[in-house]
């Protein structure tokens, strides 16, 4: 038996096999894709084992279900009569949006232990966020599963009914954060340093900002005011922010993708 397998190596379930690679022995990762060419080409990079979807549902004890919430119940169907021959224990794992774990097993055909993740794409930076649920599975397979994906980043177990709001905070919230690190880089720009460097300095500065905000333990307000010297710089771009409704802006951002999220089911 192979420890991990993946249906699906696009996006995020090549950067979740990457850092599978990170902790655990390649050649214990099969890799399946519907382009077998971008499977084979990943294998190759990380020393894994190419595979077909069959042959994932048959050898993996982790089958990670990498496809698109639209593409869940084809994939599924596919595997379904090779998964229901099997006499070893093993575990669905599920990376699709918007997909409970009763859904899965619906699609599935049969009462399969499931375990449902929200990861977002810092994970192949090795620092992404990775919230999960379960269903009848046992400790230790959580254990496992989390020590050989350690490398993606940090794991939160969530209830499974704010999963919706997990991932759409730690799945959405990176764009935004993109979007912030562009538009400061254009001010610095605007003020005449090199693109290059106020990129640097930006994205250095929210990745500071974070760390700091899950490290510290007070307040992200009180954190910001800080560095908010009396009559100061920073002060002087907080009032800016504020009057363009910044903080309303960035919640409301948060509210809409939820909504969209709940909508697609």
């Amino acid at each position: 038996m192979y420890l991990l397998g993946f249906i699906g190596t696009g996006n995020m379930g090549g950067a979740l096999a990457r850092a599978a690679a990170v902790n655990t022995d390649p050649k214990q990762i099969l890799l399946a894709n519907r382009t077998a060419d971008k499977a084979v080409a990943l294998a190759a990079e990380l020393g894994a084992v190419p595979a077909t979807a069959e042959t994932v549902a048959a050898a993996a004890k982790y089958v990670f279900l990498g496809v698109k919430p639209k593409d869940m119940a084809a994939c599924l169907a596919q595997i379904a009569p090779v998964l229901a021959a099997r006499q070893d224990r093993f575990v669905l794992v599920s990376i699709a949006a918007g997909l409970d774990t009763a859904a899965i097993r619906t699609m599935a055909g049969a009462e399969h232990p499931v375990i449902r993740l929200c990861p977002n794409m810092p994970v192949a930076a090795g620092k992404g966020l990775i919230a999960w649920c379960a269903r009848d599975i046992e400790q230790s397979e959580a254990d496992e599963l989390i020590a050989a994906l350690a490398g993606a980043g940090l794991w939160d177990a969530c209830p499974e009914d704010q999963m919706d709001i997990a991932g759409t905070i730690g799945g959405c919230a990176p764009a935004f954060a993109d979007m912030f690190i562009e538009a400061l880089a254009d001010g610095a720009v605007a003020c005449g340093m090199s693109r290059a460097r106020a990129l640097l300095y930006a994205a250095a500065a929210v990745e500071g900002a974070g760390a700091l905000a899950r490290l510290d333990g007070r307040h992200p307000g009180a954190l910001k005011d800080a560095v908010c010297s009396p009559g100061g710089t920073t002060i002087q771009g907080v009032l800016t922010l504020e009057r363009s409704a910044f903080r309303a802006a960035a919640a409301d951002a948060v509210i809409a993708a939820v909504e969209k999220t709940r909508s697609l089911k």
